[in-house]
């Protein structure tokens, strides 16, 4: 997998990033995002971002009861690579992962929307394609896959995904899952793709587990 020629180079990301907080929502490095943009700040965002970059920030609230909430320490700054208006006023935007980075001091609100500061020195490698073998047990996973698939009643095209390269396939299933916020965190924070992949049939496997004794994971 080659870098896109649109991909930011390292010295041009934003060292000031708006960010929309929206639990249970994972943007990885790589992967694509699709968002159904509706709240009066955030389209000020979006507006904002296609005019200057196309970039901005997902982040998960670490309380969503409480207003503002607490943000994680750990986001993924993203890049619109594609929109559509709607006749409602809303706004269809798919955000391709960029890179991660650490959450530095919360700037003040700007049209209602946060901005914080954005450390992306940890995580220099995310603009690098991953390999394109990740050393995942793609028969460890399709089986997790399928138990996770037939507790929570999702459904998936088998013979597609099976075709799905390594990483792709990662980023999309730790993407696409229904696993809890904490765990979309601990997805996103993992250190290497070959460590998220062997987490994320770890979760895969707890999920399977804990639905079919009738608990939840923690």
């Amino acid at each position: 997998m080659s870098a896109s020629v649109f991909q930011p180079r390292f010295a041009a990301l934003p060292r000031e990033v708006a960010v929309f907080p929206l639990p249970g929502a994972l943007l990885l490095p790589g992967g694509h995002l699709p968002l159904n943009i509706f709240e009066p700040r955030y389209l000020e965002m979006t507006f904002d971002a296609l005019g200057a970059g196309r970039m901005f920030a997902m982040i998960q609230p670490r309380d969503p009861e409480e207003d503002p909430s607490p943000l994680y320490s750990v986001a993924c700054l993203g890049r619109i690579v594609r929109f559509a208006e709607t006749d409602d006023g809303r706004l269809l935007v798919t955000l391709e992962g960029v890179s991660r980075f650490l959450v530095g001091e919360e700037l003040p609100l700007y049209k209602g929307y946060r901005r914080v500061e954005a450390d992306y020195g940890p995580y220099a490698d995310d603009l690098t394609p991953p390999p394109a073998t990740l050393g995942l047990d793609r028969p460890g996973l399709f089986e997790a896959l399928k138990a996770y698939a037939a507790r929570h009643e999702l459904s998936f095209n088998w013979k597609a995904i099976e075709e799905v390269p390594e990483p792709a396939l990662v980023n999309s299933l730790a993407m696409a899952c229904p696993f809890e916020p904490s765990e979309k965190q601990a997805l996103l924070e993992a250190e290497t793709p070959s460590q998220r992949a062997e987490l994320l049939t770890g979760l895969l496997r707890i999920g399977a587990a804990s639905s079919l004794m009738g608990g939840t994971t923690q």
